[in-house]
């Protein structure tokens, strides 16, 4: 009997030492897994030759899954259609690539994963797996290697496709708008570095696309590109390495839809040029007639305002710019006009750079100068000069400004008349000055540079927060500058223009050149800095 206790005792002790121990053994979790999946076999193996065959299966040592394909994935050659790969969602010890392309005589193809291929607990990725194989009888081993830059940001777009197409007989500038490239690459989300491999010996153009619908061809409406001048000998020397500079064309002009948007407005939305685009009716129309052109302010539309009132079923309109003539008919209904709506423009704060400006949602005809008054906190009136930007249909008050000043700008009522005479009620604004002391200055000493040039300091998005153009060495004063880190960046202005122009891809044309300064700008109140900016 007591041995029997002694037995049933011994039992109990081991239960709960075993309980013990699975309680200290759940709270820590164990060590992460921080090791990558590794490849057990594929079928047919990595680097095969002569293949025939249209499936591709490759096993791997533990659950795997894919992440993020359609971006990472890089198949070069392209293929059409492309290879149907599983499992895409669910978590598989195997990848599956079934091919349903016909491919192509004695040509190596690679299938670069990038980081799409992770374990499935802690998604640890197998990077930059590429599995190559060959119809022919060797793999072509031959490369072509550079950076990608933007031709005015100072960092470039991620994911950006870099493609070489044969020049053969069928050869031409159009090929990069309809057909797949030769061979393709990307330069994913890491770095600017592209290196295009497993090529064969032969003439290639290079070409870059920000490529935002993923189908390796130019859409100038959505795409930024980028190329090298002339043609591409491989192999190349291993030492060279190709500079490809995004930008985004300024498209062909070209009127999208015109049509009424309410009384006497209609909408003329474009593409390309505005500034020199014509816009006329062609219709029979009274002889107080009248039109006048604004654009839009945010978005790439023309409004053509009329009166007076017609009672026509539509009008015909001819809308011509260089090489562009086209004709419109367009539908005449009763809607009701835009009333008078002005905005001012800056409110608070004004900067000693900036000009006070009048906006109004139908366009200005009259300024009433005898009606505007500008005075000072100390009821002294300040003179001031108004100009007119019909385009963009705004009226600026320039005067001069003072420190810790306040400015009350008064409208009288009919001090502003609109195209459909409206007129405004009384308007007041409060506007004040900061010291001098609040605002940082900036000289620029530029060494190298070619004239003429345009100076601009931008923010990190690239909006210009100041411009300078100048046409011989001299140094470049900003002043008056809001506290912050800044940017600062040349263009060479190489058609005298003063402006910065984009390049071509149809017209060989580069965009014109932009450096930008290596450290960001510190612009901080009540201080002068000097940055001598030598350019390359």
């Amino acid at each position: 009997m007591r041995q029997a206790l002694s037995n049933i005792f011994l039992v109990i002790l081991i239960v709960l030492a075993i309980a013990s121990c699975a309680n200290r053994g759940t709270p820590s979790g164990g060590i992460k897994d921080i090791i990558p999946p590794k490849i057990t076999k594929s079928e047919p193996k990595n680097y095969t030759t002569n293949f025939t065959g249209n499936e591709i299966r490759i096993y791997f040592d533990e659950y795997i899954k894919i992440k993020n394909i359609s971006k990472q994935l890089i198949i070069s050659p392209p293929m059409d259609p492309t290879p149907d790969i599983t499992p895409l969602s669910a978590a598989s010890k195997y990848i599956r690539i079934k091919i349903t392309d016909t491919l192509s005589p004695n040509t190596t193809y690679a299938f670069n994963f990038g980081n799409s291929i992770v374990d499935n607990n802690e998604e640890n990725p197998f990077p930059y797996y590429k599995y190559v194989f060959s119809t022919g009888n060797y793999i072509d081993s031959l490369s072509v290697k550079g950076i990608t830059v933007d031709a005015t940001m100072q960092k470039p777009d991620d994911y950006i496709s870099v493609m070489l197409y044969e020049v053969d007989s069928t050869y031409s500038d159009s090929i990069v708008y309809k057909k797949n490239p030769r061979y393709v690459t990307n330069t994913l989300d890491s770095t600017t570095t592209f290196s295009l491999e497993n090529l064969r010996a032969g003439t290639y153009k290079l070409v870059a696309l920000k490529d935002n619908n993923q189908d390796y061809k130019f859409q100038p409406k959505s795409d930024k590109i980028a190329f090298q001048e002339g043609f591409i000998t491989v192999p190349v020397d291993s030492s060279k390495s190709f500079t490809l500079k995004l930008f985004k064309e300024e498209l062909d002009p070209n009127v999208i839809r015109p049509r009424l948007v309410s009384g006497e407005k209609i909408a003329f939305a474009f593409e390309g040029d505005y500034k020199n685009l014509f816009i006329k009716t062609t219709s029979s129309v009274p002889n107080d007639f009248q039109s006048r052109v604004t654009k839009d302010v945010k978005t790439d539309t023309l409004y053509y305002w009329y009166k007076p009132r017609l009672e026509v079923d539509s009008l015909l309109f001819n809308t011509v710019n260089k090489n562009y003539d086209q004709n419109f008919t367009i539908k005449i209904s009763e809607q009701k006009r835009d009333t008078m709506n002005i905005k001012a423009e800056p409110a608070g704060i004004l900067n000693f750079n900036d000009e006070f400006k009048l906006t109004n949602t139908v366009p200005f005809t009259n300024f009433d100068k005898s009606k505007v008054t500008i005075i000072t906190k100390d009821s002294l009136a300040v003179p001031y000069e108004v100009t007119l930007d019909s385009l963009s249909n705004a009226y600026s008050l320039k005067f001069d400004k003072k420190e810790s000043e306040t400015y009350r700008i008064k409208l009288l009522p009919e001090a502003l008349t609109d195209f459909f005479d409206n007129k405004n009620d009384t308007l007041n604004y409060q506007l004040t000055t900061k010291t001098f002391s609040d605002y940082g200055d900036a000289r620029v000493i530029l060494q190298n540079a070619t004239y003429p040039i345009i100076a601009q300091i931008t923010d990190e998005k690239g909006k210009v927060i100041a411009e300078k153009y100048s046409t011989k060495p001299e140094p470049i004063d900003f002043r008056h500058l809001k506290t912050g880190k800044f940017y600062l960046r040349v263009i060479f202005d190489a058609n005298e223009n003063g402006k910065y122009d984009t390049g071509s891809f149809l017209k060989n044309q580069q965009p014109e050149r932009v450096s930008y300064y290596k450290d960001l700008l510190d612009i901080r109140a009540n201080f002068d800095s000097v940055y001598e900016f030598t350019l390359f």
